[in-house]
């Protein structure tokens, strides 16, 4: 007799699904570091060039790429404890659902990997960068929290900061305003060399009047 092929439980379909997600987010996370900090790099030439809203503009970019990230991270974790639990049947429906939004947010965030080209657009002045940047300032409009805002805010006044401090560094490394206390004296000096040779001056045209 043969034997029957093994058959594939809902539950080990839901675990298989949720290592895909899991692989898949880990790709993601390295992958999405260097856009973070490239939009970091391109908000601070931005303020160097006094450009603060587009500046804030990367910034609110890498905040809601850091928090879709966070927000799969958070719900693979509970759906992981979930397909765990020895109830697996009572709680299946829940765990499909879960999956479901997880397949949508990590398609979010394939979008967000564009590549180095779009983040740079961030800074461009053409036609088409702006509308670019147009089209991030909507997308963003109702995907941040007002706590993400808030801190997106925060970390341009850090940068702001740094860049400032960075600048008043340099200007004083070339123009360094260090008092000198010897000039009065040098000062004096010249006076009395400058009264004796005067007086030198004087007593010539007298002698030679006399």
């Amino acid at each position: 007799m043969g034997s029957s092929p093994s058959r594939i439980t809902p539950e080990d379909q839901a675990i298989l699904d949720l290592k895909t997600q899991r692989d898949k987010l880990h790709q993601y996370q390295r992958r999405i570091l260097i856009l973070t900090d490239k939009e970091t790099e391109i908000a601070k030439q931005l303020l160097a060039a006094n450009d603060k809203p587009r500046a804030l503009l990367a910034l609110r970019r890498k905040k809601y790429q850091q928090s879709l990230l966070a927000q799969t991270d958070s719900q693979l974790e509970q759906l992981e404890k979930l397909t765990q639990s020895v109830e697996f049947a009572l709680i299946q429906k829940d765990v499909v659902f879960g999956l479901q939004q997880g397949t949508k947010v990590l398609k979010e965030i394939h979008k967000e990997m564009g590549g180095i080209e779009n983040v740079e657009k961030l800074m461009g002045e053409t036609a088409d960068a702006i509308a670019y940047q147009q089209e991030v300032s909507e997308m963003l409009g109702g995907k941040i929290s007002n706590q993400d805002e808030d801190e997106v805010e925060a970390e341009l006044e850090a940068l702001e900061a740094e860049i400032n401090g960075t600048a008043t560094k340099h200007s004083g490394d070339v123009l360094p305003n260090v008092p000198d206390t010897r000039l009065p004296a040098i000062e004096s000096r010249r006076q009395r060399e400058d009264n004796k040779q005067g007086n030198k001056v004087i007593e010539s045209r007298e002698a030679i009047l006399a």
